[in-house]
Formats: structure tokens, C-alpha cells, sequence
């Protein structure tokens, strides 16, 4: 748990501590993923008002790049949720949404209004995908307001292309990520994050004592919320203490997801 009374430093071992006219920030601060849920199921008119709070956050250049899709077939959920047998929490979530990076219907605009796309480069393909996952990030937040919990999963782009053809995705649309979504069946834990010192800039990017910062913070990390085991040990052996930095070391030390540029490319997409 995060020291609700001062979250940010319980958060990054650095920070201000809340003032009256920054306390109601407390619950963004004190947030976090959600892998245990409830049975319990959400109205649909309360999905539709959190979908609509998702889409009204910013968008770029009012293009309006992001869609959403429930997956609500029985069989289409069970075929989704067996590509994940490692995220067992995906299975037990009561509801599963795709976010949706569309930059076909700007395209079909154009055609519609007789103007040439001049934009046919990796730019495209970049604001569609930072649209879907600002709508991401507001769709978490609102269901947070509502008492609910989710858990953003990446590892849908481990399966693009299947995912895409099985949902029937044209060209220019494309999963970014997924949601699972449901009452909270305890409070989810806080992970803590890098220190603001080092992640926080002014006027200038700078990596002053960033090593000796990671140090720090794999050793406070380890003290509040420790690993409970170690990503590829039959690879790399077991090493204490294990740290967030060798956990993510490890983690892109194998190759993951190397297909996806060129599923990215073969929806038409041109990223030079």
C-alpha cells in the first residue's frame, strides 16, 4: 500500500508532499494494475458512458484516430483469452476490450472529399497509435472514478495478426492494446517508479547519476515490492537480489514481437 498521506514520495522516493489544492490527486497516485476481479458484471450503459469519457480525451488535431471493441462472443473470448495462458487474471476479468489505433477513416475522408493523402508516411502510423493509447489511459482513469479496476495488456501485439483477422480489422486499423475490466476483488497493489529527480526535466534532458539513481531505486523497489520470481531462470539463472533493472534486462534480452513492423506494413502503412 502507498502512504495515502503522502503518495508521491511512497510512490517515488522523491517529490513534493500533496497540498490542499493538489490532494485530489491522491487516487491517480495511489492507483494501480488491477489481476484479481469479482464476477461481477458492468451494465453496458455504464461501459458505453466509460467508452464515451475514453473518447473525449485529447486527440490529435481533432482527427479522432482511436475506436474501441467489447469482445462479448463467447467463443471469441475464450479464443482470445487462450492466446494469454500465462495472464490467467485476462480469463477471470469480466470484460475485454481492444483499443483500436484507425487511420483508415482519415483516409476515407479523403477519398470521400476528392483531396489527396500527402501524409502517407510513418507519421500515420504514429498518431493513430499515440490517439488509441491516450484513450487507453482515460478509459483506466474513468473506471477508476467508478470503482473498477483493469489491466492494460500489451501482449496483444504478440498476436496482431491473428487477432486482426479474427476480429475482421481493414487495412490502416490496428490493435495498439488490451484492457481486461472488472470489480476489483482486492485493492491493487502500487508499483513504485523511477524517482522524479531523474525523470523530471527542465529546459534540458539530462542523465546525471541516472546509474546510481536505477541503483537506488532497484534497492527500494526490492524493499517495498519485491519480484516473486525471476523472469527467465532457466536462461539466466537465479541471482539475488533481483532487481526491477536485471528484470527488465532480461526481459528484452530475447527478441518480442520482431513480426509486428511488418504486420504494421502489411495494413499499409508506409513508416519510412
Amino acid at each position: 500500500m502507498t502512504d495515502s498521506k503522502d503518495p508521491i514520495r511512497a510512490r517515488f522516493g522523491d517529490g513534493p508532499a500533496l497540498t490542499a489544492d493538489t490532494a485530489p490527486l491522491a487516487g491517480m497516485l495511489t492507483r494501480g494494475s488491477c489481476r484479481k476481479f469479482t464476477d461481477e458484471r458492468i451494465p453496458d450503459d455504464t461501459l458505453q458512458s466509460l467508452a464515451a469519457a475514453a473518447l473525449s480525451t485529447p486527440t490529435k488535431s481533432d482527427l479522432q484516430q482511436r475506436d474501441i471493441l467489447f469482445v462479448e462472443d463467447a467463443a471469441l473470448r475464450k479464443w482470445m483469452d487462450g492466446l494469454f495462458p500465462d495472464m490467467p487474471w485476462i480469463a477471470d476479468a469480466p470484460h475485454f476490450l481492444l483499443f483500436l489505433a484507425n487511420n483508415r477513416r482519415q483516409r476515407q475522408v479523403h477519398e470521400w472529399r476528392g483531396r489527396d493523402f500527402a501524409n502517407d508516411h510513418l507519421d500515420a502510423f504514429f498518431n493513430a497509435s499515440v490517439d488509441a493509447a491516450v484513450a487507453l489511459t482515460g478509459f483506466t482513469l474513468a473506471a477508476e472514478i467508478l470503482g473498477y479496476g483493469s489491466c492494460p495488456i500489451s501482449a496483444v501485439r504478440n498476436h496482431a495478426a491473428a487477432i486482426s483477422d479474427r476480429i475482421g480489422l481493414p487495412e490502416h486499423v490496428f490493435p495498439i492494446c488490451g484492457l481486461a475490466l472488472g470489480r476489483p476483488a482486492s485493492t491493487p497493489p502500487v508499483s513504485p517508479r523511477l524517482p522524479l529527480s531523474h525523470t523530471l526535466h527542465r529546459d534540458r534532458f539530462t542523465e546525471d547519476g541516472i546509474r546510481d539513481a536505477v541503483d537506488a531505486y532497484d534497492h527500494r523497489r526490492n524493499e517495498t515490492h519485491p519480484f516473486r520470481t525471476q523472469r527467465l531462470a532457466d536462461r539466466f539463472g537465479e541471482t539475488q537480489p533481483y532487481t526491477w533493472s536485471e528484470d527488465k534486462a532480461r526481459q528484452y534480452a530475447v527478441p518480442e514481437r520482431a513480426d509486428f513492423g511488418q504486420f504494421v506494413r502489411n495494413k499499409g502503412f508506409d513508416l519510412r
